[in-house]
């Protein structure tokens, strides 16, 4: 499946997949909680990484939807394998230091393991929230490209804070669709993803879309395959969602995340890069590659 011309390109589009989450993150997190037509009053095109918002961030500051997938990337970069009492330890520490934001399903299953080491959080038919997809690319750059270990582990760490069955199924779905990405997959091949998650599970059908961006992870896959499928580039993917509003944060960071593996980084304005923090965009560098590297796959055919 690999060849030294493929790995290359993998490595190059893992970075970019990593980057363009954090410019997600962070270009989203200025109009979360604004609605579609406040952001169009306001901005008219909200498309400029300014800072500000309701968390009162710093131009390229990231939340904790990239802060979190860091812990689960240290985590495996670290151990060189997956270690779920790791990613805990990680996401304990994260907590402790005062994040700037933290969803309350993630705070609650944080803190669970911190009274009492629990890895896995009782199922419950209200943690559909969108906070443990939004961290699932380190996932899915570590089990590239084995589908049963990329579901074993994503369901593991989703259920550190998030044991719902809708939200499981978007893990899967959205680390099958950056797997295929990074891998070179067409926009159709990913549509088939898309839509064979919305045949099993029709709630995530998004056609015709119904422009609802909330912290539910069907709103969130919704609007982040709504603008993926309809962009023509990275910016248009990017720009579409985060003005959609709601939880932009969340969706700009996932929306970021997988058009950032379509695109690569040649596709990434540079504009926004830029912008970003320096240090959080070199240890995204670093840890990307080594997220690669650590694959049992890759490690298999190149030692």
């Amino acid at each position: 499946m690999f060849n030294q011309y493929n790995l290359d390109e993998i490595r190059d589009r893992a970075r970019a997949a990593f980057i363009g989450m954090a410019i997600g993150d962070a270009l989203g997190a200025t109009v979360e909680f604004m609605t579609a037509s406040e952001i169009a009053a306001k901005y008219g095109l909200f498309m400029e990484i300014t800072g500000g918002g309701w968390l009162r961030l710093k131009p390229g500051q990231v939340t904790d939807d990239t802060e979190m997938a860091l812990c689960i990337a240290r985590a495996i970069v670290a151990s060189q394998g997956w270690s779920l009492e790791a990613i805990a330890r990680n996401f304990a520490a994260w907590l402790k230091s005062r994040p700037v934001d933290c969803g309350d399903t993630c705070r609650k299953g944080i803190r669970a393991y911190m009274l009492n080491g629990a890895l896995v959080s009782p199922p419950n038919e209200w943690d559909a929230g969108n906070g443990a997809a939004m961290r699932i690319l380190p996932v899915a750059l570590y089990s590239l490209p084995d589908a049963e270990l990329l579901k074993k582990c994503a369901l593991e760490q989703a259920h550190l804070t998030h044991n719902n069955p809708v939200s499981d199924a978007a893990c899967v779905c959205l680390g099958e669709m950056l797997q295929l990405a990074i891998c070179g997959g067409a926009k159709t091949r990913l549509r088939r993803q898309a839509d064979g998650l919305a045949a099993r599970f029709p709630t995530f059908a998004f056609e015709p879309y119904r422009g609802l961006a909330s912290g539910y992870v069907v709103d969130t896959m919704q609007t982040v395959f709504h603008w993926f499928f309809r962009g023509r580039n990275f910016e248009e993917c990017l720009v579409g969602t985060v003005n959609q509003g709601g939880d932009a944060d969340t969706t700009g960071a996932i929306c970021g995340m997988l058009a950032g593996a379509y695109y690569g980084l040649d596709g990434i304005p540079r504009r926004w890069t830029k912008r970003m923090d320096k240090k959080v965009i070199a240890e995204i560098e670093d840890v990307s590659v080594q997220l690669v590297a650590a694959s049992p796959l890759v490690r298999m055919y190149y030692g």
